[in-house]
């Protein structure tokens, strides 16, 4: 444990409003902003998200007091964004961004989570748009992501990182090469969510031994293969394929954490590494059970 602890060193763990079934600013089913910072703290994380900008206190000074009271930081916020729809959405983007961007640098975070817009709603199932962008939407996902990550760099002192996600036009292996080959590493990282690509068929161990230099974040979750199966084969959307249980506590699940760990320490970088493992709706009492459970498992592969 001691050889395995001091290789992960360079590692930070934390967790998420996420692991707590929280999705949105304020939701009935979701655990009030106190019991998850209470709750978190508890089980033995020092980082955390700020989740959907809201939910927790948005003024600086409350927040600092709220999470030092629990011996908590704040490692990033999270924003979501339409970008392949060119310049046009550009001033509703950075309205929505630019708040949270604030909130994260006054409490003394360095990373922005860019989440892209879904084709499909993830309550609904509606299909929204096309699931495959056209060569002129591409254009516009990279040069406009290039541009928030150069103004949130300039404004904010912030590095965006882009999460690959389920049911959005950055998912799958093809679209992840084409997205980071598109962009300047210089402006532009990536959020890896080991749940997410592996979700969407990709290998999380050889995406950061193709882009390790590329790689500025990650987000550590698991998927239950079996439902997975069920999810593809009969094309449900995200939200209700969370609901069945997709996403599923470690180490029950794939990918294996503790390769993703060791690629992750191989790049000699100081990476956060977020527990996120989504169960929205869930009961109240689920997950801090699951989020101690987790904790330990970590602490057992060296991280």
């Amino acid at each position: 444990m001691t050889s395995s602890a001091a290789s992960y060193n360079r590692i930070r763990i934390g967790s998420a409003p996420d692991s707590w079934g929280v999705w949105f600013p304020d939701d009935p089913r979701q655990v009030p902003w106190r019991r998850f910072l209470d709750e978190v703290a508890r089980a033995g994380y020092e980082w955390i998200e700020l989740g959907p900008y809201g939910y927790l206190p948005t003024d600086p000074a409350r927040l600092t007091e709220e999470t030092s009271a629990r011996g908590l930081k704040v490692s990033a916020g999270t924003v979501f964004t339409g970008l392949h729809h060119g310049p046009a959405v550009w001033e509703k983007t950075w309205a929505h961004v630019a708040d949270i961007a604030a909130l994260t640098r006054a409490m003394g975070a360095d990373h922005l989570v860019v989440i892209p817009s879904f084709w499909r709603d993830d309550k609904t199932g509606e299909v929204l748009e096309d699931r495959t962008l056209t060569p002129e939407q591409w254009r516009h996902l990279t040069t406009q992501t290039e541009r928030l990550g150069q103004e949130v760099g300039d404004r904010f002192g912030l590095r965006i990182v882009v999460h690959p996600h389920a049911d959005t036009h950055i998912d799958s292996e093809e679209n992840v090469g084409r997205f980071l080959d598109g962009t300047d590493a210089d402006l532009v990282s990536l959020c890896l969510d080991t749940g997410h690509y592996a979700y969407c068929g990709g290998d999380s161990v050889k995406l950061i031994e193709t882009y390790g230099e590329r790689i500025g974040y990650l987000h550590l979750k698991q998927v239950d293969p079996e439902i997975l199966a069920e999810v593809v084969a009969n094309e449900v959307p995200f939200g209700p394929a969370v609901a069945r249980g997709v996403m599923c506590e470690p180490p029950a699940g794939v990918p294996a954490l503790e390769p993703v760990l060791a690629a992750a320490q191989r790049l000699d970088a100081e990476l956060f590494a977020i527990v996120e493992q989504d169960m929205y709706p869930c009961p109240p009492d689920k997950p801090f059970p699951i989020a101690e459970r987790t904790r330990r498992f970590l602490r057992s592969c060296g991280a």
